[in-house]
């Protein structure tokens, strides 16, 4: 059977960073704390935390003193960094780049747009990316701050006769995207607005992953894509991989292999989010080398 890894699945830049700048304190003995877990991927995050990173959330934040905190590559709201000053704490800040220029985006607009204006941002409720966008929008702006899940939502939520700034979270479908600031255009055109104001935040080393998994999942008899269950962006990779290839399989850990699944493959693929680690893949692939070895599939 022929069993290959995805070369271009695996951490994103911003993910190596935040991860390589934790190691870099952690291996010297310094104590590192990590505001929410450092990636959604509860395989490598237990990895970190066996090498002394302790996750924490914004209720200890606010009770740590003179410590060090790392910020993950989701970013967070200006409010974070006001209560590391507050409590002398020391901020290893690993916000991923595109997220830190869209940040500094929606500030330009909540300082430039008029009154009644509203930033909509398209995203995933809760997720700290997410949280750190609309943190950036104060509730005394003037502006008003709209977080919408697609198409219905928008019909519900966005008055389309006032300004509209479209934003999106970064790992989300640029397909879908598009589609959405059609939408809200036409929506707006039959309010007699016109000041629709579309702005592509959609980091393309996630977005690329779309065509390229689809080439990967192709190949293949069977997928196991892995990932976190916590992974937004896992989510809509295994949907991509699945479109093109229906023996696709979501796993989180080898825990999780059915074997029967291989029964009558010649081939597997094993592919993954941008929050799942080389080496949980390999694993993957380890484990079904040994078992082809011992076991008649």
């Amino acid at each position: 059977m022929r069993i290959e890894v995805d070369p271009n699945s695996g951490f994103c830049f911003g993910v190596v960073y935040a991860i390589a700048q934790a190691e870099f304190f952690l291996d010297q003995g310094i104590k590192v704390y990590c505001l929410g877990d450092i990636v959604h991927n509860d395989k490598e995050v237990e990895r970190l935390k066996s090498k002394g990173l302790e996750i924490i959330d914004h209720n200890k934040l606010n009770q740590l003193k003179d410590a060090i905190v790392l910020i993950r590559a989701h970013g967070e709201p200006p409010e974070t960094y006001q209560v590391a000053r507050e409590n002398d704490i020391t901020l290893i800040d690993a916000s991923c780049p595109i997220v830190l220029k869209l940040q500094n985006r929606i500030r330009e607009v909540v300082r430039q747009a008029p009154s009644g204006a509203q930033i909509v941002i398209y995203g995933k409720p809760g997720h700290p990316e997410v949280i750190g966008l609309m943190g950036q929008i104060p509730d005394d702006s003037g502006v008003n701050k709209v977080l919408v899940t697609g198409k219905d939502d928008a019909l519900q939520k966005i008055d389309f006769s006032r300004p509209i700034y479209l934003f999106s979270q970064t790992t989300k479908s640029i397909k879908t995207y598009y589609e959405l600031g059609e939408l809200i255009k036409e929506e707006a055109v039959k309010h007699g607005n016109t000041n629709v104001y579309f702005n592509d935040t959609i980091c393309r080393q996630v977005s690329n992953r779309d065509v390229k998994i689809k080439e990967f999942a192709r190949r293949f008899d069977i997928v196991l894509f892995v990932a976190g269950k916590k992974s937004s962006n896992g989510k809509v990779l295994f949907e991509t991989a699945k479109s093109v290839n229906p023996n696709t399989y979501f796993i989180s850990s080898v825990d999780e292999i059915d074997l029967r699944w291989l029964e009558k493959a010649e081939s597997v693929g094993i592919c993954g989010a941008t929050s799942t680690p080389s080496w949980l893949m390999q694993r993957v692939k380890d484990f079904l080398e040994r078992e082809l070895n011992t076991h008649s599939v």
